[in-house]
């Protein structure tokens, strides 16, 4: 017999992977999955389907017979269809050789960590941040390099001289996430210039994840302050992105690399070497969302909108409870007075309110003692999912 203990597998895998703990979100989700009822505000998805005609094109490459092997990078369609979207949106003129389709968001984020770090590199995070960046990090031997962002009169903001005092000699890139997940931050115009130089004095990368570009309260703008406002092309940035927000997406795992021409070798062979591509069926789906896209996107972001507002109110009633009102993205990142433990208050709502949340701990230094909402729901489970919670607050408080 060569059967082995479970203690004896687990000892034979990487220590990176048997030290990083589970995701927080992954906890809670596995909690209360599946329960009767229950009304899930954890995770950053959207009610909505994908709209109907994004899957009449994947589909319709279905019955062609798209199903073999593709380009690694990407269909030429998708690449081009990249570039014209970008050129809409961002200054350009973008070149369809800056872009490479990726199997969702998260890929992007491996390809670009895979590209960059060695065993024992640094990488700047501010934090809270969304766990599946330094996750990866710790992972592949990495080290996330937290700075914590302040919240001070109920305003979230980001030290950077305290981001610069970070930088080391082993410190190969900073990683920002804006609009924010979790706590709806925006970096403005001055934020970026200031990361933008600190990063060309050191010497290092910057990895923009510009996913909730789009998904921003200022109504005078179609979008929200970019990297690409303020950086060359052809320099030290990386920008992964997901049609996975936008355009109700999620299941689909399919997103994009944005990066200067020069890598774009290095980055196939990644692709190559990781998946051989993205489904083209997939593809074509991404090319009609990008198209044919707007008026979806525009009815999401309104409802966005309307959504903050409704859970802003409702969560303002409480002594106890503080939040900056988000500029972007679709989360509410509060604060509990007393709290703690922010799992085990999940995992509490989970069972006395049947509402699903994610805890704030998990998101990183800074994160314990808040808990966040995906308040993109449809507006009748969201009011039955915020009077549960507004309950079990009241309750807490006695």
């Amino acid at each position: 017999m060569h059967s082995l203990s479970p203690e004896q597998l687990i000892a034979g895998i990487r220590k990176s992977q048997r030290d990083e703990p589970d995701s927080g979100i992954l906890r809670a989700v596995n909690h209360g999955f599946g329960r009767d009822g229950l009304i899930p505000l954890w995770t950053g998805e959207g009610h909505l389907p994908t709209p109907q005609f994004v899957c009449d094109a994947a589909v319709e490459s279905l019955r062609a017979g798209e199903t073999f092997y593709t380009w690694q990078r990407g269909i030429p369609a998708l690449r081009a269809a990249l570039a014209a979207y970008h050129d809409r949106f961002w200054p350009g003129p973008f070149s369809p050789g800056r872009f490479f389709v990726t199997g969702g968001g998260m890929q992007a984020i491996q390809i670009a960590l895979q590209l960059l770090l060695d065993k024992g590199d640094e990488v700047i995070v501010p934090s809270p941040a969304w766990p599946n960046f330094p996750g990866p990090m710790r992972m592949m031997g990495a080290v996330p390099v937290f700075v914590p962002m302040q919240f001070e009169d109920r305003t979230w903001s980001l030290d950077l001289d305290r981001m610069r005092d970070a930088i080391g000699p082993r410190t190969r890139a900073i990683c920002l996430i804006s609009p924010s997940n979790p706590i709806g931050w925006v970096a403005s115009r001055d934020d970026l210039i200031a990361i933008r130089d600190m990063a060309r004095a050191a010497g290092i990368w910057i990895i923009a994840d510009e996913v909730y570009g789009r998904f921003q309260y200022d109504e005078t703008v179609e979008r929200a302050p970019s990297f690409m406002d303020v950086c060359e092309q052809e320099e030290r940035v990386l920008y992964t992105n997901t049609f996975s927000k936008n355009w109700a997406m999620t299941g689909w795992r399919i997103g994009w690399l944005q990066a200067p021409e020069a890598p774009g070798p290095a980055i196939e062979r990644i692709i190559q070497y990781n998946t051989s591509g993205t489904a083209t069926f997939l593809q074509r789906g991404a090319v009609a969302a990008l198209e044919q896209g707007d008026e979806f996107l525009g009815l999401q972001l309104a409802m966005a909108r309307a959504a903050r507002d409704r859970a802003a109110e409702v969560l303002g009633r409480h002594e106890g409870v503080s939040f900056e009102l988000p500029k972007g993205a679709f989360y509410h990142f509060f604060r509990l007075d007393g709290l703690d433990d922010s799992l085990a208050a999940v995992l509490c709502i989970i069972d006395d309110a049947n509402v699903g949340l994610s805890p704030g701990g998990t998101f990183g230094p800074g994160g314990e003692g808040f808990l966040r909402i995906c308040y993109l729901r449809d507006p009748a489970s969201l009011d039955e999912a915020l009077e549960r919670l507004s309950r079990w607050i009241a309750s807490r408080n006695g």
